[in-house]
């Protein structure tokens, strides 16, 4: 579906429907990115539930163990903990997927909420040598879903459940476009976002955030096709809508950018809670009948929705398989354990 804007204002203006509720009783919880904004509000949610233990992961101890308080605070959950992850740090990725599953014996809900939008022209690299939004938005988050996809298999044999795997993207994923030469080169990645292979005059533009939006959907719809048919696992993918978050915080608001910007958020953002409804409803909606939530792009109205005509064209499933292949690939250079995953868990 082609997201124009007075549908994107349509969609705005729309009373966001009530969250989905349920008993988490025994369950365990992790939402990344859970210190502000939307991923704070979604972590409030579940721990309104009595989740079994609700993890809040993101790279700040200082500013994860303010927003546990936050979140107790707020809610009365005591289960709620702190755990560090920075995407930005492939090592940090690994070493919480190895401390997650040495603490804990099932996993049944993963929002990887977590990201970064950048608006400086001049690009920025991880210690990993990757552009830091490729790297955050995309490979560090695709690689934590598979790291910690065994233990979500586990948990569903064990504990004869339906867990599910919640990639945050955005409905600005149909304004991506990726260049013909990278969708053509045999190292699509490295050409497009890592430092010894990209354009030595590249400029980063705000496309990039939209394009590892893009990168999220293909994810979690590949990673789903993936899996094999009998899989109680249930992957989907969301966007919270245009809302006020922690995301524009370095937004320049000056000149003509700045000026519109803030007169769209006045006229047109819904508050972090509302948005957070919508990952909260792709976490857990449709509970008796969770196979119609298996590889879906959920609308930050709280509906299954289609993603943009590109992704669902011929065109978009070619880049689809590109970019998975070559994303498994590359992260199987970061993490060896990621091949063995795959044969595995996966088709």
């Amino acid at each position: 579906m082609k997201l124009t804007f007075w549908g994107m204002v349509s969609d705005q203006w729309t009373t966001i429907p009530p969250v989905v509720t349920t008993d988490l009783t025994g369950k365990i919880v992790v939402v990344t990115g859970s210190n502000i904004g939307l991923g704070l509000e979604t972590a409030k949610h579940f721990a309104r539930m009595d989740p079994g233990k609700l993890i809040v992961a993101c790279r700040s101890k200082e500013k994860g163990l303010a927003a546990v308080a936050d979140i107790k605070r707020d809610t009365g959950c005591s289960s709620v903990e702190f755990m560090r992850l920075d995407l930005a740090d492939f090592d940090s990725v690994k070493s919480f997927a190895h401390e997650f599953e040495s603490q804990n014996e099932r996993l049944d809900i993963l929002v990887e909420n977590a990201a970064v939008a950048l608006y400086d022209p001049k690009p920025q690299f991880t210690k990993d040598g990757w552009e830091v939004t490729a790297q955050v938005n995309h490979l560090a988050t695709s690689l934590l879903g598979l790291l910690l996809l065994p233990v979500m298999a586990e948990t569903s044999k064990k504990f004869n459940t339906r867990p599910r795997l919640v990639v945050v993207s955005s409905g600005l994923h149909d304004h991506a476009k990726f260049e013909k030469k990278i969708i053509d080169s045999s190292k699509p990645l490295r050409d497009y976002a890592h430092k010894d292979d990209v354009d030595p005059n590249l400029r980063i533009v705000a496309g990039r955030y939209s394009e590892s939006k893009l990168l999220n959907i293909y994810f979690s719809r590949a990673l789903h096709e993936h899996l094999p048919p009998q899989s109680a696992l249930v992957v989907n993918s969301v966007t919270p809508g245009f809302c006020y978050s922690g995301l524009r915080r370095d937004y320049p608001l000056t000149g003509v950018r700045g000026l519109v910007m803030w007169l769209m958020e006045k006229t047109l953002a819904w508050t972090s809670e509302e948005g957070s409804r919508s990952l909260v409803y792709a976490s857990l909606g449709e509970e008796e009948e969770a196979d119609k939530m298996k590889g879906v792009y959920v609308s930050s109205l709280g509906a299954i929705y289609e993603p943009s005509d590109h992704v669902l064209g011929e065109e978009g499933a070619k880049e689809q398989r590109i970019f998975w292949d070559d994303t498994v690939k590359e992260l199987t250079k970061v993490d060896p354990r990621v091949e063995q995953i795959m044969k595995d868990y996966l088709r």
